[in-house]
């Protein structure tokens, strides 16, 4: 690892200190055990709908709503025998006896939440999927002593459209990382995560969520090569700051401008703190009068703004209790911030060019999604890298149901079974605790 100095003190996000003179480095996806284990839980664990799973086989929707097939009717108790059938797939999942295989039944037997063993990842994640799914078929057909010509519809009800479809369009196994075909490059796993389904996972907290969002983010970053040598540090000031509340920052923005603060004031907050702790000075005062400024650390800078830019998505969409002007929020407050300094705004410009773009896509005249759906492997929104998407999270996590893809529609599942996860559904805790294990 590239040599880095730099000391933080955590923060939750109500405000309390979490543990102070953190060494940044022990906030690296590659050192802290707790985002190793949350990045390790995100690859191997399930949710499973039992319940929807019933039904599928009872109704003939075998590979999802519009693909019925007519005289097709399987009634099984699977709901009343989850329990057996969880048993039955512990013990096909388990490698060696006492791993970490999981396999527990929730909400009265309608759903389960299966973590296979981190053996059964040779090289491939894909395997957290596969495995559930061929270990659910063979519990089902083994309980319910499903002969030979009703044993398809059972693998069909599970798998749903695979292997024509190898998304698994129509499955009952759902998983946050989706199938490797849908990722845009080498390094993107952990960026194919919709927001929704992590906003779901936190219970809708926006600064857990956006904690959480983060941290899959940057470990994606450090996957995909982005975070060596040199540029190391500066993705992990931009998580420490803006993912982990950092020194108090994003809170203390954040309840400065809540009650009547506008974007524009939390640009001036940004920037005061930047003047006041040293980080920016006058650089160059114009005949207009107006005053650039300089900085001797742009990744400092950098993590400054990226906070800032998250305190005003958050003061915006929590004021309109929607989460529609996500993509506006980070355009102007970078455009305002870019003008009151002459400093770069977040990401060196990159995170205002990627919200005209997202903006276009959920607002515009294509119009086909929204603020939940997006996540750092699309198309529009994967060009910031890291900072961004914490945003949209933030801003799903306050909006109050008012759009059509709201986490209660889209992600249901995955906050009933994946929110139980400790690491997940308090990140910024378990970090913090992480970071004390190796300091």
């Amino acid at each position: 690892m590239a040599k880095v100095e730099d000391k933080v003190d955590l923060y939750d996000d109500r405000g309390n200190k979490l543990v102070g003179d953190v060494p940044l480095t022990a906030l690296s996806p590659l050192r802290n055990p707790a985002i190793r284990k949350i990045c390790s839980l995100t690859a191997r664990s399930a949710a499973i709908d039992l319940a929807g799973l019933e039904s599928k086989l009872k109704t003939g929707a075998i590979a999802g709503k519009q693909m019925i097939i007519r005289g097709k009717s399987l009634s099984l108790d699977i709901v009343g025998k989850a329990k057996d059938v969880a048993t039955q797939m512990k013990e096909m999942l388990e490698v060696e006896a006492g791993d970490e295989t999981k396999v527990d039944v929730m909400a009265g037997g309608k759903r389960l939440l299966v973590q296979v063993p981190a053996a059964r990842i040779l090289a491939d994640y894909s395997a957290a999927r596969t495995n559930t799914c061929a270990a659910l078929t063979h519990a089902i057909i083994n309980t319910f002593k499903v002969d030979m010509w009703k044993a398809p519809d059972v693998k069909g009800a599970v798998w749903g459209m695979y292997p024509q479809d190898p998304a698994m369009t129509g499955s009952v196994v759902a998983t946050l990382v989706d199938v490797p075909i849908s990722n845009e490059g080498p390094g993107y796993t952990l960026r194919n995560i919709p927001v929704n389904h992590i906003a779901a996972t936190v219970r809708k907290r926006a600064i857990p969520g956006a904690a959480l969002s983060m941290i899959l983010e940057e470990a994606a970053c450090y996957e995909m090569g982005d975070a060596i040598g040199p540029f190391e540090r500066g993705h992990l000031l931009d998580l420490a700051f803006e993912g982990l509340n950092a020194n108090n920052m994003l809170y203390t923005m954040v309840k400065e401008n809540g009650q009547t603060g506008t974007l524009a004031d939390v640009v001036y907050s940004c920037v005061e703190k930047a003047k006041a702790d040293g980080l920016i000075k006058p650089k160059q005062k114009m005949g207009s009068g107006y005053v650039v400024y300089g900085t001797d650390d742009l990744q400092m800078w950098n993590a400054y703004a990226a906070t800032g830019m998250l305190a005003a998505t958050m003061v915006n969409c929590g004021a309109m209790r929607a989460g529609q002007s996500v993509p506006s929020n980070i355009m102007y407050f970078n455009e305002l911030l870019e003008h009151e300094t002459g400093l770069p705004g977040v990401d060196y410009g990159k995170a205002q060019g990627t919200s005209v773009a997202s903006s276009f896509f959920s607002h515009s005249i294509y119009g086909g999604g929204g603020p939940g759906v997006f996540h750092g492997n699309h198309i529009v929104t994967r060009h910031a890298k890291g900072q961004f998407i914490p945003c949209f999270t933030a801003a799903m996590c306050l909006d109050a149901d008012t759009l059509y893809f709201s986490p209660a529609r889209t992600s249901a599942l995955y906050g009933e079974v994946l929110g139980v996860i400790p690491e997940f559904a308090e990140p910024m805790k378990a970090v913090a605790e992480g970071a004390k294990q190796i300091m």
